[in-house]
């Protein structure tokens, strides 16, 4: 039997990058998919997971608009009937100086990154504490935790504050047989990826890109399949007793010392 046979995913932020590999995954290891992002490319990709014999629904919702969030869910359950697994993906990263950032680009990120999470979490908790069960899943970073970047200060406030959110939820919905956990990557192979090295280098991206890679040990970014695998321990019963965690992702980027001793 597939690990999550039987049951039913809610991913954000799953028309493209990681939300994409974590949408493919699931549905390979046996989870009906219900996909919400902003852009109307969520529907290309439920269709061609239905195509190949899966199930997905896409829903095209903010995740910053609780009234749209209510509605997404609503539909959802409508269809589906529960929803098992709540995966929090959806977020957004904009480089810039912290006083040259406005008060618009403040808000960009805590309205996708925080605001996005609190809402979808807020409207499908209630179904999970009705059923006694539920896997909340978060998307956060090794930014803002455990490293710090130049020019990700917006970005990594707002992953930092995901870690906080999600040991405190944890231990509020255990009594209900629901876990909260959240996923730590380092580079992964996505749009965001991209789109970051052409904030840092629009004549070069591409060495942007090759420099990061070279700097992680196992020398590549990850791939979002890679870390939707690690999205479906989480969501299934195989990781039934863990709780209020945080996983790391990096290909171990976070290990090497600033200083090399010369071994």
């Amino acid at each position: 039997m597939r690990k999550l046979e039987g049951k039913v995913a809610l991913i954000t932020g799953a028309s493209k990058g990681i939300g994409e590999g974590i949408a493919k995954v699931y549905t390979k290891h046996g989870a009906k998919v219900v996909l919400i992002a902003r852009s109307s490319s969520i529907e290309t990709l439920a269709e061609t997971l239905n195509k190949e014999g899966f199930e997905a629904l896409a829903i095209k919702a903010d995740v910053s608009d609780m009234d749209s969030i209510n509605k997404a869910v609503k539909e959802a359950t409508d269809k589906f009937g529960k929803i098992d697994i709540l995966v929090n993906n959806a977020g957004v990263c904009k480089l810039g100086k912290f006083l040259d950032m406005s008060d618009e680009d403040r808000d960009f990120h805590i309205d996708i990154n925080i605001k996005g999470v609190w809402n979808v979490t807020k409207a499908v908790l209630p179904l999970m504490i009705k059923e006694k069960y539920g896997k909340i899943v978060i998307l956060s970073s090794v930014t803002g935790d455990i490293v710090a970047d130049p020019l990700e200060t917006a970005y990594a406030t707002t992953k930092a504050a995901l870690i906080g959110f999600t040991k405190s939820l944890a231990r509020e919905v255990a009594e209900h047989n629901i876990t909260v956990n959240a996923i730590c990557p380092g580079y992964v192979n996505t749009p965001m990826a991209q789109s970051i090295a052409v904030q840092s280098n629009s004549e070069n991206p591409d060495a942007v890109i090759n420099g990061i890679a070279d700097a992680v040990p196992l020398k590549r970014l990850a791939e979002p399949e890679e870390v939707g695998e690690l999205a479906a321990f989480l969501g299934s019963d195989e990781s039934s007793y863990i709780t209020g965690t945080q996983i790391v992702i990096d290909g171990g980027s976070t290990l090497p010392e600033t200083v090399s001793v010369g071994v």
